[in-house]
């Protein structure tokens, strides 16, 4: 059968499976299998092929982003924004800015060249709300001409207030607000200053202003019934032990979903955390937060970081190819007869995924106290192990036990194979990170990196087939082997 977002041959996702183990989460593209969460249909529909509120959706369905909203209103620690960086791929980081018009037929041209397309947003690279006109412009635009993609935009909530009756209005339907913290003394370590009505704020002083404004914000959406997502960036040593204390408060003022993501901090991005030295969080670190976070709130584990003009699926960019000189030349291609039937044929293949994650699951008898372990996965989405080992820029890391697999996370690498060539040194931080990995799943590799990391404890396993089975199916024979 063809895998419909992807238009590749993807093997027999129904066939029977030997694999032990039982089905957790909540069955609805819940991003942390530990967590149940009670949702009623219209909610599932909203979510279904939102690639950032569905972990299960990201793996099929892509989102858009349009820079047109250049200006900010506080200044982050973490963030530096840059344009013409076409290989540096963080949030705040654009090649080109747009008008609501050029970001409007960007959207057409796209939503035609890649059907899968269902999200477009708007996440700077400044704040949209200190842009309001070119923001709501770009979305009056796109609701117009093209009602079937969802709107979205990211914000750090200062105006937030002020404008939730006209994010209601043109049927906004998902927002982000940027929470790191509930306490300003810790804000003051994370934010420099903020402007707030014509005048900027400095200090602890400005960071309070920053925190009620989020606050009032978040309950407003609420009590709009828009979708939030809250984004918290990892700090260690600043808010790292706070992010709990975030958690709680966001969940009683009704987020839906929590993105704790890590700090992206290196000298050459020019940010003040990067250039005084300030480390982000281990893959470890990372996920015992989001695991000390999860209770009964949804944990988003897939996010990607992306740049504020990313174009696909989440894990990929293609913003080079739909520059504003290459787009402004194409005709827009949009058509919703056929969108539909690409997104109904998506539809109908993660149904049958579903049937397959459920028979690998629950072949056989859970195995009580089961060890965990980690493995890597090199995937292009539709959740197959379906990747060239040299060709992954990132692999898909899931916990496994014998009960379940739960994805984690992911960890972005230089891919191995360039222009046929396998690269020493790259090949050496491809395996420092995935070095706590009981073994990588893949579609092919070849010799040299497989036996490297069968050298290092590393067990190289070549399927092509959904992920969860691949993984249950290793996990069988990993046990089998320490028991000998």
């Amino acid at each position: 059968m063809t895998s419909p977002s992807t238009g590749r041959i993807t093997p027999s996702v129904g066939s029977p499976t030997s694999t032990k183990a039982k089905s957790s989460g909540c069955g609805t593209g819940c991003s942390d299998s530990s967590t149940t969460v009670e949702m009623d249909e219209k909610l599932k529909e909203r979510i279904a092929n939102h690639p950032c509120y569905s972990e299960e959706a990201h793996h099929h369905f892509a989102r858009l982003h349009v820079a047109v909203a250049p200006a900010c209103n506080i200044q982050c620690n973490y963030c530096n924004r840059k344009y013409d960086c076409a290989n540096e791929s963080r949030p705040g980081v654009v090649s080109e800015l747009l008008t609501p018009e050029e970001a409007a037929h960007k959207a057409l041209v796209i939503a035609g060249k890649i059907p899968q397309l269902t999200v477009l947003g708007i996440a700077g690279p400044g704040d949209p709300l200190a842009n309001p006109e070119q923001t709501f412009r770009t979305f009056e635009l796109i609701a117009e001409k093209a009602p079937d993609i969802k709107l979205c935009l990211s914000t750090n909530g200062l105006m937030l207030p002020e404008y939730v009756d006209r994010i209601k209005q043109l049927n906004i339907d998902h927002v982000t607000i940027t929470i790191n913290m509930v306490d300003p003394e810790i804000g003051a370590k994370i934010y420099p200053w903020v402007h707030y009505k014509r005048k900027r704020y400095r200090g602890i002083e400005g960071v309070k202003i920053l925190h009620e404004k989020q606050m009032e914000g978040l309950q407003a959406l609420k009590e709009a019934d828009i979708l939030c997502k809250v984004n918290s960036v990892m700090i260690p040593g600043i808010n790292d032990e706070h992010l709990t204390e975030v958690n709680k408060v966001i969940r009683s003022k009704g987020a839906f979903i929590h993105n704790i993501m890590p700090l992206i901090s290196a000298p050459e991005h020019g940010t003040h955390f990067g250039l005084t030295g300030q480390r982000g969080p281990t893959p470890k670190e990372l996920q015992t937060v989001q695991d000390n976070c999860g209770g009964n709130m949804k944990m988003m584990r897939h996010c990607r970081q992306c740049r504020a003009d990313a174009v696909g699926l989440l894990g990929e960019d293609r913003s080079q190819e739909f520059t504003k000189a290459k787009i402004m030349e194409m005709a827009p291609e949009y058509d919703l007869q056929k969108r539909q039937e690409v997104h109904a044929g998506i539809e109908k293949f993660q149904e049958e995924l579903k049937l397959a994650k459920q028979k690998a699951l629950t072949a056989v008898e859970a195995v009580q106290n089961s060890p965990k372990i980690l493995v890597a996965v090199a995937t292009k989405g539709s959740g197959l192990v379906n990747q060239h080992f040299g060709h992954a820029k990132e692999f898909q890391i899931y916990e496994v036990d014998g009960n379940q697999t739960r994805f984690i996370g992911h960890r972005k690498v230089d891919h191995y194979c360039q222009g046929g060539y396998g690269e020493k040194a790259t090949l050496e931080n491809i395996i420092q990170a995935i070095a706590d990995c009981k073994a990588v799943l893949v579609s092919k590799i070849g010799d040299s990196p497989k036996e490297k990391l069968h050298q290092l404890g590393i067990e190289v396993v070549e399927s092509y087939d959904v992920i969860e089975k691949v993984a249950l199916e290793f996990y069988k024979q990993y046990v089998q082997e320490q028991q000998k």
